[in-house]
């Protein structure tokens, strides 16, 4: 065979070397897949912060859930700003109401705090995102990373975790609002499992495509192996035997005792039942499993709360399930002495117009709300039982202590023993801090020290 012809000079490599490369890079993204720590893309090693927590459960209530009809009822404003949720029922911290569909959630109000004074003033669903998950306002130069990436960054392999599920995971489907690793790059993205935690099959599914058996997935890599001749021709390359490392943790993960961990049949039937037999419900459940393993980042991606028709309708089917899962989630944690080192963050992107859209086509309706919405914080050193903030006697405005996004952030930050105010180590040399400093002219109304 010819020697393969030569690009041009000025490209300095052969299309041998262009092969090579190329197929470095296919392994390099099947690392990355599986959240495999890459020795030759990976910065140096760094201490992993030490804080009252080490790990984030993170229920994101895609779409916007209504402050009114879930953590910040007003029943006193009457059918046009109610509907019909007019009974809220007492939980078990003092002087916090809840809506009438979480009874569940009231009985362990100890344990979690509500912020009622949530804003940021922005009703788009990406931006909104954007701004709640990074901190920083939209439509800089600079794409910021999502808390999840930079808890991954600090708490990830670059510090030195040697767990075979990735360090940071989205049950189940990715975000799809913006890019979560921003400026920090495709290393810090999380790994979105795919698939239905209720159904009997997540285990599988999680991890590989659909309808690809043990059988064929080993198959599959006999072949891959067969014909991978770049070991042979570079056997003392360190990128191939970084490659070769992150294919086999890849592999175990597959095939391996690895993959148990989203094996939920291994659980009690009676636990499973109380989480709740439904998609959110046994994601709860995969999430207390996977800090149980020790993954510092679990994002819950609960879709559904996009409620422009019907919303009513919509609540009465989605809150008893949220009550549910949430709230076995939060026994269980404290059960098994995981809360106090779990921080546990529930949020939307906003909130939900207060007042309802009872004409056609909404007919009962709530659009989009960035003015004031809510937020629940619980674990990893957070006090339960207290409400932050207030909104007016409308949920139209924050009127008492408004929180901005940066605030929360930088409070999980702060529990985690990352300093919110320090450096944030990035590839691309950025001089950037964690959380947005005075010169970047970021609404903050400070962070949440009443709760720590």
């Amino acid at each position: 065979m010819d020697e393969p012809k030569n690009f041009p000079p000025e490209a300095g490599l052969t299309r041998r070397d262009f092969l090579r490369v190329g197929a470095l890079g296919a392994t390099a993204w099947l690392a990355g897949r599986f959240g495999a720590p890459l020795a030759f893309a990976a910065p140096p090693p760094a201490a992993r912060p030490a804080g009252k927590a080490r790990a984030v459960i993170q229920i994101w209530m895609w779409g916007g859930p209504c402050h009114l009809d879930t953590f910040d009822p007003k029943p006193e404003a009457g059918n046009d700003y109610a509907g019909p949720f007019t009974n809220p029922i007492a939980t078990k911290a003092d002087g916090m109401r809840i809506n009438e569909l979480l009874p569940l959630l009231a009985q362990q109000a100890d344990k979690f705090s509500v912020i009622r004074g949530m804003t940021h003033g922005i009703n788009g669903h990406e931006t909104a995102a954007y701004i709640v998950q990074t901190g920083r306002p939209p439509g800089g130069r600079v794409v910021f990373p999502c808390i999840g990436a930079v808890v991954n960054r600090f708490f990830g392999y670059d510090a030195g975790y040697t767990g075979l599920i990735p360090p940071y995971i989205v049950l189940t489907q990715p975000q799809g609002r913006f890019s979560e690793a921003g400026f920090l790059g495709l290393r810090y993205k999380p790994f979105a499992t795919g698939g239905n935690p209720a159904d009997a099959r997540f285990a599988v599914e999680g991890i590989v495509l659909p309808g690809l058996d043990d059988r064929r997935q080993r198959a599959r890599r006999a072949l891959l192996g067969a014909v991978n001749t770049l070991r042979d021709a570079l056997p003392d390359d360190p990128r191939i035997a970084a490659a070769d490392a992150a294919r086999d943790q890849a592999y175990e993960l597959i095939l391996g005792d690895g993959g148990k961990v989203f094996d939920l049949a291994q659980e009690p039937e009676a636990v499973r039942e109380r989480y709740g037999k439904n998609r959110f419900g046994q994601s709860c459940l995969a999430a207390r499993r996977l800090v149980e393993q020790g993954v510092p980042y679990v994002t819950i991606n609960y879709q559904g709360w996009d409620t422009h028709k019907q919303h009513f309708q919509a609540m009465r089917r989605m809150l008893p399930e949220m009550d549910r899962g949430f709230s076995a989630l939060l026994e269980d944690l404290a059960q098994r002495g995981l809360l106090d080192s779990t921080v546990v963050w529930w949020s939307g992107e906003f909130g939900r117009t207060p007042k309802v859209q009872w004409e056609a086509p909404w007919n009962g309706g709530r659009n989009h709300y960035g003015k004031a919405f809510c937020a629940v914080l619980a674990g990893g050193g957070f006090r339960g039982g207290r409400v932050v903030g207030a909104t007016d006697a409308r949920g139209e405005e924050a009127v008492e202590r408004p929180v901005y996004p940066c605030d929360v952030l930088g409070s999980i930050y702060a529990q985690l023993g990352i300093d919110p105010d320090g450096p944030l180590p990035n590839p691309q040399g950025l001089d950037v801090r964690v959380t947005p400093g005075p010169e970047e002219k970021v609404k903050s109304g400070g962070r949440l020290t009443e709760l720590t």
